[in-house]
């Protein structure tokens, strides 16, 4: 019978040891995955900073890159919220006006910008004698040029 304690003795005493080492093992590898992903969290920390930092900058750097795309942010949810009665009725008159406004000044820059051009002797008229010019002048001196390459062809070489 002793001996038959001492082996089960044994045996609890082994199974105690696996027990342990079993408990050591998945604490060891709790501890090791509990600091690498406290690591892990540093580094993207230190990163996500790093991000804001330069974003920070590049904003501070690029005002009118800001002013567009806030315009572009305005404008494309403008397009896609639909407008109230009240609106169309306060904000029609201001649309008819600024689209009014728009085409007499496209006008009154047309016409400036025609009598410029005018007074500096550039309208289609003389665009198209100067343009008519140059063409003659380029054809005048093609032939000029096949001319005198035929005639250094045909002439024989003094010996």
């Amino acid at each position: 019978m002793t001996d038959g304690k001492t082996s089960a003795h044994d045996t609890t005493n082994d199974a105690e040891g696996r027990l342990r080492e079993g408990y050591d093992s998945v604490r060891e590898t709790a501890s090791k995955v509990y600091h690498d992903a406290g690591d892990k969290a540093a580094e993207v920390l230190d990163a996500s900073r790093e991000t804001a930092k330069r974003t920070v900058q590049s904003l501070e750097s690029n005002p009118l890159g800001i002013l567009v795309g806030g315009l572009a942010v305005g404008v494309l949810a403008g397009a896609l919220l639909p407008r109230s009665a009240r609106e169309k009725e306060l904000l029609a008159p201001v649309g008819k006006r600024l689209g009014e406004t728009f085409v007499a000044a496209t006008a009154a820059a047309k016409a400036a910008g025609q009598s410029e051009l005018g007074e500096l002797g550039l309208t289609k008229d003389n665009a198209r004698d100067q343009a008519k010019g140059l063409l003659e002048g380029v054809v005048k001196a093609l032939t000029t040029a096949g001319s005198a390459g035929a005639k250094a062809v045909s002439q024989k070489p003094a010996a």
